[in-house]
Parts: C-alpha cells; sequence; structure tokens
C-alpha cells in the first residue's frame, strides 16, 4: 500500500498540480489516513513546494454544517477566503464510511452554504484562481455505495487514480477539436431527446489534471439553446440526498419541469436555489475506460466510459456561457448498450452509439485503445 500511496502522491502534486519551488499548497482533507497524508507532505516538499494542511472529521464536519446558518456561511467563507487567496495550489481529499452523511440536514441550510460560503470560495476563488485536484478517498462505506467488496474496490480505485492520464490527454485532441467546430449536439437514449448549440464556447480536456479519477472533455451550452428532455439514468447525490431517474425537460433554456423517481419536491427545491440553477452551465462526455458503471460519486460517475453529462447550475470559467449560480450539479447519463443505449450526434453526424465512438479521429478513446 505504501508504493500506491507514493505513486497516487506523486500523480497529484507532479502531475494534477504542477507544483514548482516555493509555491504554497493547501491540503484539504476529511477521513484520510495519516500515513497518506505524510507521504504527500513529503511530496509537497520534495519539489520545492509550502504544504498547509487543514483536518476535518466527517462527523464533526456534520456538527458543524448542522449549526451553519447565513451569517456564520458568510463569516466562514471570510476567513477561508483570505487563506484561498494565500495559495497556489489546493489538494482536497474527502473520505466518509456514509454517502448520505448530510441528508438530514434542511434543504434551506446546504442553499446558504453553496450560496455563501461554497461560491465564493471554491467556485469563484479555488476553481479560477489555484490549481487545484479533488479526489475521494477509498473506504468501506464506498465501496458499498459501489456495490462491490472493499478489496475489489481498492484495486480499482489505484488502478483508476493512478493511470496514464498522458496517455488519455492525447487522445482527447481530437474531440476537442471536433466539440470546437460544432455548433448542435443532439442526444438521443430511452426518455431523452435533446438539443443544444455549443458554437463558439470553448471544449476542455480533463485528463487528470484537476479530478481524480478524471477522462472527460466538456464545454458548455449556448444558454437559451437547450430544447427537449434528457432523463438520467445514473444515480446522482446532492448534499448527500439520493435522487433516481431524475428528468429534466427545458424550453429555450431553462428548465420547465423536473422530476425524480423519489424526492422530486426537493429536486425542485434545489433547482430554486437562485435563477441560474434551472439553466446548464456545463455539457461533458466521459471517457475512463476503468469506470465502467455507477458508484454513486460523482468524481467517478461523470467519468464513466460511454456517459455524458449535463449540468444544472453555473458554468466553468474556462468555457463560458454567461451562466451564473452557486449551484453544479453534474447528472450522468451512461448510454453504453447494457445501459439502454443511445447515441451522440454533432451537426446531425453520428459520433458515439452505444458509448463506442464510431469516428476514425476518435477510436482513440474507445476503452481497448486506452487501456
Amino acid at each position: 500500500m505504501t508504493e500506491k500511496y507514493k505513486k497516487l502522491a506523486r500523480n497529484l502534486v507532479w502531475y494534477s498540480c504542477s507544483v514548482k519551488q516555493g509555491e504554497r499548497v493547501l491540503i484539504d482533507q476529511t477521513g484520510v489516513p495519516e500515513d497518506f497524508l505524510v507521504i504527500l507532505i513529503e511530496e509537497i516538499i520534495a519539489c520545492g513546494g509550502v504544504p498547509f494542511v487543514r483536518n476535518g472529521l466527517p462527523k464533526v464536519s456534520k456538527a458543524m454544517m448542522k449549526a451553519m446558518t447565513e451569517e456564520t456561511a458568510k463569516l466562514k467563507a471570510k476567513i477561508d477566503l483570505a487563506l484561498m487567496k494565500e495559495m497556489d495550489a489546493y489538494i482536497g481529499i474527502s473520505g466518509t464510511d456514509n454517502v448520505f452523511e448530510n441528508s438530514d440536514i434542511p434543504a434551506s441550510v446546504m442553499q446558504d452554504y453553496s450560496m455563501h460560503y461554497v461560491k465564493p470560495v471554491h467556485i469563484d476563488e479555488r476553481v479560477n484562481n489555484t490549481k487545484w485536484v479533488i479526489l475521494r478517498w477509498p473506504s468501506a462505506g464506498f465501496a458499498q455505495s459501489a456495490g462491490i467488496s472493499t478489496e475489489a474496490f481498492e484495486k480499482m480505485y489505484f488502478d483508476v487514480c493512478t493511470m496514464d492520464y498522458g496517455k488519455m490527454s492525447e487522445a482527447m485532441d481530437n474531440l476537442v477539436k471536433l466539440m470546437e467546430a460544432t455548433d448542435k449536439v443532439r442526444i438521443v437514449s430511452p426518455g431523452t431527446d435533446i438539443s443544444f448549440s455549443i458554437k463558439g464556447v470553448p471544449a476542455i480536456k480533463c485528463a487528470g489534471k484537476n479530478n481524480i479519477p478524471d477522462g472527460e472533455v466538456f464545454t458548455a451550452p449556448i444558454k437559451n439553446s437547450v430544447n427537449g428532455k434528457i432523463t438520467f439514468n445514473v444515480p446522482t447525490l446532492y448534499n448527500g440526498i439520493r435522487f433516481d431517474g431524475v428528468s429534466l425537460v427545458a424550453k429555450d433554456g431553462k428548465i420547465v419541469e423536473a422530476t425524480a423517481l423519489n424526492g422530486t419536491k426537493k429536486l425542485n427545491e434545489i433547482l430554486d436555489t437562485d435563477v441560474g440553477a434551472r439553466f446548464f452551465g456545463e455539457f461533458a462526455i466521459g471517457v475512463n475506460p476503468f469506470v465502467t458503471k455507477p458508484m454513486l460519486d460523482i468524481l467517478f460517475d461523470e467519468k464513466i466510459c460511454g456517459s455524458i453529462h449535463l449540468t444544472p447550475g453555473g458554468c466553468y470559467t474556462e468555457a463560458p456561457n454567461g451562466n451564473d449560480s452557486s449551484v453544479h450539479w453534474d447528472m450522468v447519463l451512461c448510454q453504453l448498450e447494457e445501459c439502454g443505449g443511445g447515441e451522440i450526434y454533432f451537426d446531425e453526424k453520428l459520433i458515439r452509439k452505444n458509448g463506442v465512438f464510431v469516428l476514425p479521429e476518435l477510436l482513440a478513446l474507445n476503452p481497448e485503445n486506452l487501456c
């Protein structure tokens, strides 16, 4: 395990964050083994970086969250924003034995936290002004959510987190070029027929720089261009609440109808957080060959090979479409044949069918060529 820890730490420090001499690195961690943190700190020091560590415990974090008000969220943001502004890089690692730990916290509290803390500190400052990477830590609870044994999950976790992301990055270049030359996107699957424009919006490849695991190319729909219906077949968590079978109907960009097999009322409460939450801020295609099934964790699920995700809420500055929101909720549709299949069309041309790329210039992104 020590060798696996060292390999992961090297990836995070040297590849993901590219830490340079004198750069200050904030390690923001909850529920991570001390042995790995020590190795991570040593790796930062080895490349000349200056490590800072903010420790958290899952139950303590929840207790603090329960007491959160708009006033305390703003105060916490003021304090942590000052710290974040001093950092050059950020490594966020979270581990928990219960992914539903925050499910009993009132929606109003989570909205205050998202709007008055997460948005200014993490969306506006950390995402836009630091080199950053975030990841989950493997735990028995995480393995349970994925539906596999702890031993099998740990093996899969380190395989996917330490894969050759440089090779993946090169294979993504043709998809980036194609997306940036595309106007209209159409996605068709069971319960889904939705179209939108991505004309003029940059396409960004994600190959281990900001998320571990990684493996997506994202852009954003033109804000008012989204029309149709999309039904997501991958369960999704938001603030510790699970939603299944989320279905969204959009008209001229705005989500005008939102239902779920469970939690429709809570789903709409989240989408009513602010005006931008009912518009879309991201469209992405997942390509990671080691992530083949839902794990009830968005850092993994949005990278499933053969998937796409469409995101209610704010856009990223790298691929701006003008939509601003404290919500950024990646919802995943898997189009692998065993999940129901489906197609993606760019300007009426089929580019992927049942999760497999069909254009010659994109074949390098199929699993057999990335593993």
